[in-house]
């Protein structure tokens, strides 16, 4: 599927979604009921693909020298011991480290087999369970967990995403996944590009007062009725658009909104967090987490060529990417603790896949090699991790009931370093999310007269080893 067929594909899907009513839910009648681990979940988005071999998943260091040979080549970084015996991660987390007896550790994540790896597929599949092309358009995780549980606040929005744009690289395929379908727009992310701009984000203009205001707020309300959804959706939907509407409106005038000010942080928390949008987009999370947020995704940001898509300089890139999230990260685990917040509240850090320096895809499954490796590496821009490695990568989780100090899955320890024990799918890892909230896999809406589950199928499967209690 090239860029263009999955952009049409994704908008005939949207075109549908105007059409579709009420979201009907539907319980499998054998379900029993889950109770809750968690009530929070933060997702920090490690967008681009993240070498799990260069940051929680160390193998042989190989430094950098002229005429290695990339096949010599595991991880171009050295571990570092953490505070539980058996977890090693690699140099440049020392922070992350000191909190790994919080942690959960996945190294067996395994993503989908879709062919030719675009990372907007592959962002979609992770983000909504499914691979895309689909027929509906399917929701986001976020807003799945929006519908199924609603607000904590009324004042904030249930589901909230930091840091990505969409007038840079791919920003329209990105779109596809960053919505709520079917579901409505009341239960669409609300988005903050930049943290340090949240503020804006809920508060009129400056110099435009009460009337003025109101009279803005007239002339959008006007033009979401000129929208498609406005002209061409289903009853529900316009309903939907409204009430999200409403709900921003509600968020202008509460006292939450003082949540999204980060100037309101005293100075030593704001240094703690200040490595760049990623760092101070962790800090928001925090915040709004403390004021009642349901589910917030912070991203490094997805942009072709640029963070964690290393397809040059993938040693020295990833170097400066793990100043950018280390403090961060275990600042904001240490935070919530202190808060009395981390146990229900649920970190999630991921990537749509890992990288290697030579397998494109997996092993038995390779696609066409997307970056050339040179026999001999001479330049240090052609040192790390380049081609997009599917067949393993790392999930970090804290908090929300999940268990402390522990490892899950291994991979092999000579190229390929492929998933050997405990693989971890899409399916189950969102199934060990939504158990997490109470949520059954099973759960389905109906939509064109059938169900839509919230893991592909229903077939989702919790992970009882994930768990302190099962």
């Amino acid at each position: 599927m090239t860029r263009r067929e999955f952009l049409k594909s994704a908008s005939a899907a949207s075109l549908s979604a105007l059409a579709s009513g009420f979201p009907r839910q539907i319980f499998a009648a054998s379900e029993e009921k889950l109770d809750a681990t968690a009530d929070t979940v933060i997702v920090l988005w490690m967008a681009g693909g993240m070498a799990s071999t260069e940051t929680f998943d160390p193998k042989r260091y190989t430094p950098f020298a002229s005429g290695l040979k990339p096949q010599e080549v595991l991880s171009t970084f050295p571990q570092i011991d953490t505070v539980v015996d058996d977890i090693k991660l690699t140099e440049g987390l020392e922070n992350i480290a000191r909190v790994m007896d919080r942690a959960t550790l996945i190294r067996s994540y395994t993503a989908g087999d879709l062919g030719f790896i675009l990372h907007s597929r592959h962002q979609y599949q992770w983000h909504t369970g499914y691979a895309p092309p689909q027929t509906v358009a399917a929701p986001h995780l976020g807003s799945v967990i929006a519908r199924t549980l609603g607000p904590r606040d009324a004042a904030v929005p249930a589901f909230i995403d930091i840091g990505q744009r969409f007038d840079v690289g791919e920003g329209e395929e990105l779109k596809a996944f960053h919505t709520a379908g079917f579901l409505g727009s009341e239960y669409g992310p609300f988005l903050i590009a930049d943290p340090q701009e949240a503020l804006k984000s809920v508060r009129p203009p400056a110099g435009m007062g009460p009337a003025r205001f109101e009279k803005r707020d007239a002339l959008y309300r006007k033009l979401a009725a000129a929208s498609p959804i406005g002209q061409l959706g289903s009853n529900y939907q316009k309903e939907s658009l409204l009430r999200s509407l409403d709900n921003a409106h509600r968020l202008l005038s509460s006292p939450a909104a003082k949540a999204f000010d980060l100037e309101l942080e005293p100075e030593a928390s704001y240094k703690r967090y200040d490595t760049g949008r990623f760092g101070l987009g962790c800090l928001l999370a925090r915040r709004l987490t403390e004021a009642g947020a349901r589910f917030i995704e912070v991203t490094s940001e997805y942009i072709p060529f640029q963070y964690w898509d290393t397809h040059e300089n993938g040693h020295t890139r990833t170097a400066d990417l793990k100043k950018s999230i280390d403090a961060p990260v275990a600042q904001l685990v240490l935070d919530l603790e202190e808060r009395g917040l981390l146990k229900r509240t649920l970190i999630v850090l991921a990537s749509e896949f890992s990288r290697d320096m030579l397998v494109e895809g997996k092993p038995d499954k390779t696609v066409k090699d997307q970056v050339t490796v040179p026999e001999v590496i001479t330049e240090l821009k052609h040192y790390g991790m380049h081609r997009h490695f599917t067949d393993a990568g790392s999930v970090l989780l804290f908090g929300g009931g999940i268990k402390k100090g522990y490892l899950h899955g291994r991979t092999a320890e000579d190229r390929p370093c492929k998933t050997a024990e405990n693989r971890v799918v899409i399916e189950d890892l969102h199934a060990s999310i939504y158990r997490a909230l109470g949520i059954s896999p099973k759960l389905s809406y109906e939509i064109e007269r059938r169900p839509f589950y919230v893991t592909r199928d229903g077939v989702g499967k919790a992970i009882p080893d994930l768990f302190e209690r099962a």
